[in-house]
């Protein structure tokens, strides 16, 4: 009667629902679908810029060893790749500070000599806060996944204050680095972001006549993003090439509000037109002239500190980050009480995979984060026992970094071959490691998701029922 009553509670049968999803043939092929993703090369391009100064540089000027956390520091490139650029040049400083304060914070525990418990409750608790943090305010990128990874290199490197001292520094170089190349093509492009919104935008529309009133919300609200993006990219006073993008998007939402999908087939060939010369980084404009009248409406967006400290209290956000916290601390004890030598990056398997917005995400997120950390130790161990020596592994962490940031929107199995590579690469270089690292990372990868799913789905909401599918 007792097992009769608990199976008929709801949220045990949410739960047994959601521990069977990562079992489902819907859940496989979530994971491995290659998705049609944004055009980013011009962004995949500049993060390997940064990552190859900051190992370039870490080189030649003979602090090899550390080149690594310098390459990290570098990656503050990667986040916020969308925003405008007034709002991306006041952002982007404090992802570069979380970078180099949680390295500092590491290497602190290193060179206090601190147990490997005190370093999992710490490093776990660390998770919470920057997944608290990074959510509230949306910091967008590779995720503060990157803060932990830096954390638990810089507490494995320093065995003393010096040593603190220089991973400090070195990812400070990096940040630096990032911070200036991020920024760069605001000089020579300084339209990018916001034609790049509008060119998202009208793509959504587009897809109003393919996939019908369903696409519709989606369409809104990316014109509702553009507009915001045009609003804070523009200058003091809108010149010529504002006024032709607000046109645009009073022309697409003209194709939304008229409710017609032959009103929207009729502009779908000429917003295709629009969206493929939008998303062209060049500095001379060339889209088909658009009638605009008069001076341009533009939103005006609110501050991007005033509304993270408004969702730093969000009840979703806070469970979040309890959530990443519980899966951290378990994971990392699991691979510590194994015997693994690294069991700080079983945290970051469980974290990585809690990022996603939803359970379903969370599944597809935790199975290509596993085939990709497959995929790329098997690259890695090769190149570990070929044993390299600087300069090739270099080339190697350059070149898989980028392609890291070409797949990253398409599929994050892909992008995860390219940053367990470039990552066992980087560690190798401090540690001289051999093809043993690759193995303790799969292991490690294997507890973190295992973990992290599971506590997803015991601590999954009712509202996210719908995600489990058979």
């Amino acid at each position: 009667m007792l097992d009769r009553r608990l199976d008929d509670r709801p949220q045990l049968r949410h739960t047994r629902g959601a521990l069977a999803h990562p079992l489902s043939a819907s859940a496989w092929k979530d994971a491995l679908e290659v998705r049609r993703g944004d055009p980013t090369v011009a962004v995949a391009l500049r993060v390997g810029l940064a990552t190859m100064l900051a190992l370039v540089g870490g080189g030649l000027l003979g602090y090899g060893q550390v080149a690594g956390f310098a390459a990290l520091g570098a990656l503050t490139s990667a986040f916020l790749r969308y925003e405008p650029y007034p709002r991306l040049a006041v952002r982007l400083p404090w992802v570069g500070l979380g970078i180099v304060g949680y390295t500092a914070f590491g290497a602190a525990l290193g060179a206090m000599g601190a147990p490997l418990w005190v370093q999992i409750v710490v490093l776990s608790l660390g998770s919470a806060v920057a997944y608290w943090v990074f959510t509230a305010f949306s910091l967008m990128g590779p995720g503060p996944v990157i803060l932990i990874f830096a954390a638990a290199g810089a507490a494995g490197f320093s065995d003393g204050w010096t040593d603190a001292g220089l991973v400090t520094a070195a990812a400070a170089i990096g940040a630096l680095l990032g911070y200036v190349v991020a920024m760069l093509p605001a000089l020579s492009h300084p339209h990018t972001p916001a034609r790049l919104a509008v060119a998202r935008a009208l793509a959504a529309v587009s897809a109003v006549e393919i996939r019908g009133a369903d696409a519709v919300p989606a369409a809104r609200q990316s014109i509702r993003k553009a507009r915001e993006t045009v609003a804070l990219n523009a200058p003091r006073r809108p010149d010529a090439h504002v006024h032709e993008l607000v046109a645009l998007l009073d022309a697409a939402e003209t194709v939304l509000d008229s409710g017609s999908h032959d009103t929207s087939r009729a502009r779908r060939d000429d917003f295709a037109r629009f969206e493929k010369e939008l998303r062209k980084a060049r500095r001379d404009i060339e889209i088909p002239r658009v009638d605009a009248e008069g001076r341009p409406v533009l939103p005006t967006p609110p501050g991007f500190v005033r509304e993270g400290c408004g969702r730093l209290l969000d009840r979703l956000v806070l469970i979040g980050a309890a959530r990443i916290f519980v899966a951290s601390l378990l994971a990392a004890s699991l691979a510590a009480l194994i015997g693994l030598d690294h069991p700080l990056w079983a945290a970051m398997g469980a974290m990585a995979a809690l990022q996603g917005l939803n359970y379903r995400n969370t599944v597809q997120r935790g199975i290509q984060r596993l085939i990709g950390n497959v995929g790329g130790a098997m690259i890695a161990a090769v190149l570990l026992a070929i044993d390299l020596g600087y300069w090739p592994v270099v080339a190697a962490a350059v070149l898989f970094q980028t392609v890291t940031e070409l797949t990253v929107t398409r599929n994050y199995g892909l992008a995860s071959v390219g940053v367990t590579t470039m990552a066992l690469l980087l560690t190798g270089l401090g540690q001289h490691a051999g093809p043993g690292l690759a193995v303790n990372r799969v292991a490690d990868t294997v507890i973190g998701v295992v973990v992290g799913v599971i506590v997803a789905a015991v601590t999954i909401r009712r509202d996210d029922r719908h995600h489990l599918v058979a």
